[in-house]
């Protein structure tokens, strides 16, 4: 881990061989970081949606008509809390049951992020190059400032 005793500050005597080494090694790094952030993801979902015998929740779900899985427990148990005045999981329903501006907030950002990639991939590696690509990584930077100024506003 990172910190102050094992930082090697960077020197202009360091050569560009030993500069894209390093980088690489960056690299390297963030793609075994992004493997075991998507095996976790994937392990996760697998594990919610594993069918579950709960003796407390089945019954429930099952007259709902929804499937007895973790992931379907762990809601009701969300619910349940939030009837018994447990403000958090009031919030939590709330906002991903799409009473809030929230998620739908984050779904924006996050195909924003992806034609942002798409667009400086293109820009950079020159394939289908045109000018509509351009535009339109202009246009998303453009969109990404006016929401950054108006989340300053809030």
């Amino acid at each position: 881990m990172a910190n102050n005793e094992n930082l090697v500050p960077f020197t202009s005597n360091q050569s560009r061989e030993e500069a894209v080494k390093n980088g690489r090694k960056g690299g390297k790094r963030s793609g075994e970081v992004r493997r075991r952030k998507a095996n976790f993801r994937k392990t996760l979902n697998m594990l919610l949606t594993a069918e579950i015998n709960s003796d407390e929740y089945g019954p429930i779900l099952e007259a709902l008509g929804v499937e007895s899985t973790l992931e379907s427990a762990m809601l009701m148990s969300m619910i349940k809390a939030a009837l018994e005045g447990n403000v958090k999981a009031a919030y939590f329903i709330a906002q991903y049951a799409g009473q809030s501006d929230k998620p739908d907030e984050d779904i924006r950002n996050r195909e924003a992020d992806t034609e942002l990639k798409a667009a400086r991939k293109q820009a950079v590696t020159g394939e289908n190059e045109t000018e509509e690509a351009l535009d339109k990584l202009d246009s998303i930077l453009k969109e990404m400032r006016d929401h950054a100024v108006k989340q300053e506003a809030e």
